[in-house]
């Protein structure tokens, strides 16, 4: 006889050890193609709560005997002040180091001896954690999760240290790397309110002068169960996983969340822009328009227009741009999937010996076309096809699966958004793809950073750039 979610919680109960370590069950979630089947066909994202406030979204997956353990934090570089920029960034770092129970790289050695895998990211919207491992070893991934969620060490030396490997991060990424630079400076000339406004990484003074009281209020706050999202996909066992998580987690206590301050960003109501010299071999230049938020009703026609201008090489601007007018050995397009309104970000590397202006003469033209004509039925199906491509690809490992459980309901709510989003391509029209150019693609919302090339470089080591950036 099968054992339901709610039964099955309901019998863990009576061995919790405190009202902080009892399982509330949220119910389920269908999660995949409603258009092809039906969701009683479908596998289901169960959700469940401890007393602590932690929450648990697992989806039994028995492709492979293996596990994906994805921890998400509802922090990150938006929850900053002024003065703290990149302790989030720090942070991801620090989470790899010493606990009151594991020497510094334990906590990998343990990992890498069971035969797995492990990394972490930070953004504006969230962090997470995560490990993929062989089934037999999810019991690991809960005892080193739960370790570090509450007895990180903190002190001094572990602070110092991580906070070097991170200025040396920022001066390779950001401070030594042209493009990287030029998009630190698009976000602070596009957003002056809003949080999106300073990098993840932090500013580099705000990185320098972290202490170890600014790392422990930190981490007191946000590192808490209250805050945090377990995401769980594989072959494992129900009970197994609820009572594990339960004997790991329960003891912890949640942390008061601070309500948000966030400003919202004004409307941009002229354009902003401005020059950077760097060594680099041609010109580059990026552009920005604000965006709508990943939620917002606009946002997949903006990103079907996005793949229609940038998508591979049959996109308009590669069309135009590189093949045609050979003006460009490189343009990109993104949308910001961003849970606050964005940016459209657009960026072209330009041939050696052309500028920008000629680029984004060519640039307005095609931007003008989107506002005032149709896309055709052809490319926008061929838009369809890619994304939707892309999504699924993104779900055939139970990792693919596990992280974008955890981004959507991160982001959204809705751990199985996914799937309403490829919904909602699919009904895209070519007029809905025009409104939004007209909503967004304004020229007075345009922030430019261009960047020219180093004219003191000049020389042997310009014509090695040139070699690279094609290479690239």
């Amino acid at each position: 006889m099968t054992v339901t979610p709610r039964e099955l919680v309901a019998r863990l109960d009576t061995n919790a050890p405190s009202a902080s370590a009892r399982w509330t069950y949220e119910g389920a979630i269908p999660f995949g193609d409603l258009s092809s089947a039906t969701p009683s066909e479908l596998p289901h994202v169960h959700r469940f709560r401890l007393g602590n406030g932690l929450r648990l979204l697992l989806l039994v997956d028995r492709a492979a005997p293996v596990v994906s353990y994805f921890t998400w934090f509802r922090v990150g570089s938006r929850h900053e002040k002024p003065g703290k920029t990149g302790l989030a960034h720090l942070f991801e770092h620090l989470m790899f180091n010493e606990t009151e129970g594991l020497e510094a790289g334990e906590f990998d050695r343990k990992l890498e001896e069971s035969g797995a895998e492990s990394n972490a990211a930070t953004w504006f919207d969230w962090t997470y954690y995560y490990e993929s491992l062989p089934k037999d070893s999810f019991g690991l991934a809960v005892e080193l999760e739960s370790e570090r969620m509450a007895r990180l060490v903190l002190r001094d030396p572990q602070v110092v240290s991580e906070k070097e490997v991170v200025t040396n991060e920022r001066r390779m990424r950001v401070e030594d790397d042209p493009e990287g630079t030029a998009n630190e400076v698009l976000y602070k000339l596009a957003f002056t309110k809003h949080p999106y406004h300073w990098p993840t990484i932090g500013w580099m003074e705000d990185i320098q002068n972290f202490t170890p009281s600014d790392c422990e209020t930190f981490y007191e706050t946000y590192y808490a169960p209250n805050n945090a999202t377990v995401v769980v996909v594989g072959d494992v066992d129900e009970a197994d996983v609820l009572t594990r998580i339960r004997d790991g987690y329960g003891k912890i206590p949640a942390s008061a969340i601070p309500e948000e301050d966030t400003q919202p960003e004004p409307p941009q109501l002229e354009p902003r822009g401005t020059e950077l010299v760097k060594p680099t071999a041609t010109e580059k230049a990026l552009v920005a328009y604000h965006g709508p938020a990943l939620g917002d009703a606009d946002h997949a026609a903006l990103s079907l227009l996005n793949e229609i201008l940038f998508g591979g090489r049959a996109s308009r601007m590669h069309r135009v741009l590189v093949e045609q007018r050979e003006l460009c050995i490189d343009v990109r397009g993104w949308v910001s999937t961003f849970r606050d309104p964005g940016l459209y970000e657009m960026t072209f590397t330009a041939r050696p010996g052309v500028a920008t202006p000629d680029v984004l003469a060519v640039v307005d033209a095609e931007l003008g076309k989107a506002r005032e004509e149709l896309v055709t039925e052809a490319e926008l199906a061929r838009a369809k096809a890619r994304l939707e491509l892309g999504l699924l690809q993104s779900l055939e490992t139970a990792s693919g699966k596990a992280e974008q459980i955890g981004f959507y309901d991160t982001v959204l709510g809705d751990p199985a958004a996914a799937f309403r989003r490829l919904e909602t391509y699919r009904r895209v029209t070519a007029g809905e793809v025009r409104t939004a150019a007209r909503r967004y693609l304004l020229e007075h919302g345009r922030t430019l950073v261009r960047v020219v090339p180093d004219p003191d470089l000049e020389g042997d080591e310009g014509d090695e750039g040139d070699d690279e950036e094609a290479a690239a």
